[in-house]
């Protein structure tokens, strides 16, 4: 759901915007410590255009990607990853494989689908080097990024269609369906969700593992933390959750379960999951409610919280101490549920 971080560049704003001085907890890491430091006010992120300005959202999704290339090379330069374009059943994805990749693609091989964040309307699998790349460094697995139709070029639904066709391409391939593990970031992490839940509902049985990061799990807005934490935020203001409710789902359908995964039934099982989250984020509370649904439901899953961490940390700035533990925390539930021995 990130329309402020990943939409703007932070030195830009900065530039550009009065100075902002933000609450710096002295619990976290003395890198986090001077990355908040450096952040600009979440109220001067800019809203997205009108949810029929087709053209206007084209321009906001470009200019998204331009401001991302400098740190996405930087990223690449890093971890040297080898980087090709592909699709699957028609819709295109990054294949991602980590510097010294020895993988076959075989039946015996594992592999991760990363759903990129971006409020269901900005972000590609291009501009989200820093959560897939640094991935699939630290596990040694190959990462299909998967570049799903945006809104409102799409329907959240074709979005769920689109990475459950790249899951049966992988299957075609020869990988097995226990063997694919899903993660998800911001919006991703709520498709992520989604997808499960149609997946199972379709009769296509379940992934290997889910990976959910600060996962956007209830678009009616509701949930204790995103009033009591709106003033501390610092990924995006209330105006950018607007301008992505207003544009993916007319309020009728915000509270159906593929869309608000926290809605969903979880009592005929869902693939072990991992969900992580930060104490300063507004979407906290849609991670501990999900988290409750899949756990009471007698389904695996596990709530991760970091102190003072802010949305989806994991990505924005991939080596803070605290992002290379979840990374790790991370790994370790993959290896464990995809069971990957050495």
């Amino acid at each position: 759901m990130v329309l402020g971080l990943l939409a703007v560049s932070a030195t830009e704003c900065i530039a550009a915007q009065p100075v902002f001085k933000p609450m710096v907890p002295d619990t976290i890491s003395p890198e986090a410590q001077d990355f908040i430091r450096g952040l600009p006010d979440p109220a001067t992120y800019p809203g997205g255009p009108a949810a029929t300005d087709l053209e206007g959202w084209r321009k906001f999704r470009a200019a998204n990607e331009d401001h991302s290339k400098a740190s996405m090379a930087a990223i690449r330069q890093q971890y040297q990853p080898t980087i090709t374009s592909a699709s699957y059943n028609g819709v295109p994805v990054l294949d991602i494989k980590p510097k010294g990749w020895t993988g076959n693609g075989a039946a015996n091989d594992r592999v991760i689908v990363f759903i990129h964040g971006g409020g269901y309307v900005l972000g590609s699998a291009a501009s989200s080097l820093g959560a897939s790349v640094p991935l699939a460094h630290d596990s040694g697995l190959r990462v299909i990024s998967v570049d799903y139709t945006t809104a409102p070029f799409a329907p959240y639904g074709k979005m769920l269609d689109e990475i459950i066709a790249v899951i049966k391409g992988l299957e075609a391939e020869g990988y097995q369906r226990d063997h694919i593990a899903m993660v998800g970031a911001s919006a991703g992490g709520g498709l992520a969700s989604g997808t499960a839940l149609k997946m199972i509902d379709d009769g296509l049985g379940m992934v290997g593992a889910l990976v959910l990061w600060s996962p956007a799990g209830d678009l009616t807005g509701r949930g204790e933390t995103m009033t009591s934490l709106s003033k501390v935020e610092l990924a995006f203001s209330d105006k950018n959750i607007d301008s992505m409710m207003d544009v993916v789902a007319p309020a009728a359908e915000r509270k159906k379960p593929y869309l608000s995964p926290v809605y969903g039934d979880y009592s005929r099982g869902y693939p072990p999951t991992l969900i992580q989250v930060g104490t300063r984020e507004m979407l906290l509370s849609t991670s501990v409610r999900l988290y409750q649904a899949i756990d009471t439901a007698g389904a695996t899953a596990k709530l991760d919280v970091y102190e003072g961490m802010f949305h989806t940390f994991q990505e924005i700035k991939p080596g803070l101490p605290e992002s290379v533990l979840a990374r790790r925390k991370t790994v370790d539930f993959l290896r464990h549920y995809l069971k990957i021995s050495n």
